[in-house]
């Protein structure tokens, strides 16, 4: 087995590749949902029936409280922890004039202080073990502006310097702390948009396309694993070249 891995937002869209992905590498993982357990025990037996081993537990990582509740179970099931993979967010896409102090509120505790609620509850195990490796997925609207999605790049800039921030006080310990900003990206979210804009996108695109929830997957499995070791405080974008 190659280690033991949470993985938040873990019963579909990018979330559910990475922790199939993961799992089928020889990663025993536990993931988290929301509100949707049909989606989450059926992830879970997909996984079973290719031989693979996951676990997966309700929890609401805008809560302190059930973020610690959820490691702790993680922990308990699968012996210990060496790997977290926050990827849990939601959008609630609006222009500035119009948006709501809950649409902010709720991108931001979600998608920014979630990160927090669960990598605090490991960074003290992670650095007590000298052990320990963290992918945090943000977005390339951390890196530029897309009107519409104020609250959406706010959390998303802040998780890219959460990350720069955590990988300095992991690396004397040897623990890499990475960002992975993926552009469009073939998900639930990405399906919703009208296709005349998705012609739109893609052609704004270098590579034509809109890229795989599989190969944000890839990427983190790489960075997850030992030929990544020299590797913390990056952003490494997958996005067809978008922002090049």
């Amino acid at each position: 087995m190659k280690g033991k891995a949470i993985v938040t937002g873990g019963s579909r869209g990018i979330g559910a590749s990475i922790v199939e992905t993961l799992a089928l590498e020889g990663w025993e993982v536990t993931f988290n949902y929301c509100s949707k357990r049909d989606l989450a025990d059926q992830l879970i037996e997909k996984i079973q029936e290719k031989g693979g081993t996951a676990h997966t537990f309700q929890a609401d990582v805008t809560d302190f409280e059930s973020s610690a509740q959820f490691v702790t179970k993680a922990r308990e099931a699968m012996g210990g922890v060496d790997a977290l993979v926050n990827n849990a967010g939601i959008t609630r896409d609006k222009s500035l004039f119009i948006m709501q102090p809950e649409d902010w509120n709720n991108v931001i505790n979600t998608n920014l202080t979630g990160y927090f609620n669960i990598t605090r509850q490991l960074v003290a195990y992670f650095f007590k073990n000298k052990k320990g490796r963290i992918v945090n997925i943000t977005s390339v609207s951390g890196l530029v502006g897309i009107a519409g999605q104020t609250n959406y790049c706010a959390a998303k800039a802040g998780i890219i310097g959460f990350t720069r921030a955590l990988a300095k006080e992991g690396a004397k310990l040897g623990i890499p702390v990475n960002c992975i900003a993926p552009g469009y990206i073939d998900t639930e979210m990405t399906s919703a948009i009208p296709e005349k804009h998705i012609q739109e996108i893609k052609a704004m695109i270098p590579m034509k396309r809109m890229g795989t929830t599989q190969e944000v997957a890839d990427l983190t499995s790489f960075l997850l694993s030992e030929k990544a070791g020299y590797i913390t405080g990056q952003v490494l974008t997958i996005d067809g070249g978008l922002t090049a």
